[in-house]
């Protein structure tokens, strides 16, 4: 077993980048097709793949799956913790902007931050850290303050609320799989639990809300559900999952606050929007906050 590192080493900030580059696209992805492809309905062809892949990949490195090692229950807490965040994550999408929703979304650390050292006092942010947390969020919070400005309808505000659940839940997956038996299992065993709920899940919520199913879409859709399922909920998550269990929590949810940035940024890559002082600002000050979190102790 590898050893549980304290602070975070190349290889975690490597594949922190590489994760929070695809999770910035990935509301794009999902926002860009919600109108052909129902929100849940799509949730649901993505984690059925998922589990799918997942399975296979278990099957082709020999990874136990369905031993008995006491992780049943808070398997299953993470997993219904997991599908609540995506049908929220979903369903907003549907009322509000992917922008608006994903600043909600990445209230997580703060989650993390209060309630995990409770459970696991190593990861006790201390009040620098706690700096760099605010600091991060403000200057995400900055970024698309202008997303912000006019008057916001109750579509909107729904969505915007349903991101702030999803942000509130993905929190407390985290606080699951940290301080519970979870801790000590597999990263593909502690992702099976949470994509094979989902996949069983999303489909009845789907049944439930009345959306139409069908497998008859556009290119494009097939191509963005393929990513969301092969990149995001197969190989960054396996990644992510394996990262929570060998670094700081707290130290690896600062990270995520570069995800809306690069959403932004793909927005001037991919779309031809303006680069303003106000993004080349936040982009600063969130790479300030999280030198402040990751900060060895001096």
């Amino acid at each position: 077993m590898r050893e549980r590192k304290q602070h975070l080493d190349s290889l975690a900030i490597t594949l922190l980048l590489a994760c929070c580059a695809f999770w910035g696209f990935q509301q794009i992805l999902i926002k860009s097709i919600v109108g052909e492809v129902p929100p849940l309905w799509q949730a649901a062809l993505r984690f059925v793949g998922a589990t799918a892949l997942l399975g296979a990949w278990c099957a082709w490195r020999g990874i136990k799956l369905f031993e008995r090692d006491g992780t049943l229950r808070a398997g299953l807490l993470a997993g219904v913790l997991f599908a609540s965040e995506f049908a929220c994550i979903y369903l907003g999408l549907r009322d509000t902007a992917a922008s608006r929703l994903t600043v909600f979304l990445y209230t997580s650390p703060f989650v993390v931050a209060v309630l995990l050292p409770r459970f696991v006092p190593a990861e006790k942010l201390r009040t620098m850290q706690w700096v760099g947390l605010v600091i991060a969020f403000a200057a995400v919070a900055v970024a698309f303050s202008e997303g912000f400005t006019g008057q916001s309808t109750p579509r909107q505000l729904r969505g915007d609320a349903l991101g702030l659940a999803a942000g509130v839940l993905w929190g407390l997956t985290t606080l699951v799989i940290r301080s519970t038996k979870m801790a000590t299992a597999s990263a593909e065993k502690t992702l099976f639990y949470q994509v094979a709920v989902t996949a069983a899940v999303a489909p009845l919520l789907s049944l439930f809300l009345g959306e139409p199913w069908s497998l008859q879409y556009s290119g494009y859709a097939w191509l963005s559900l393929a990513l969301q399922t092969v990149i995001g909920a197969f190989a960054s998550y396996l990644a992510w999952m394996w990262m929570l269990r060998h670094y700081p929590a707290t130290q690896l949810s600062s990270f995520t606050f570069l995800a809306p940035l690069f959403a932004l940024l793909f927005g001037v890559v991919l779309l031809g929007e303006k680069l303003t002082p106000q993004l080349l600002l936040a982009l600063a000050a969130v790479a300030v906050g999280i030198v402040l979190v990751n900060r060895k102790r001096g």
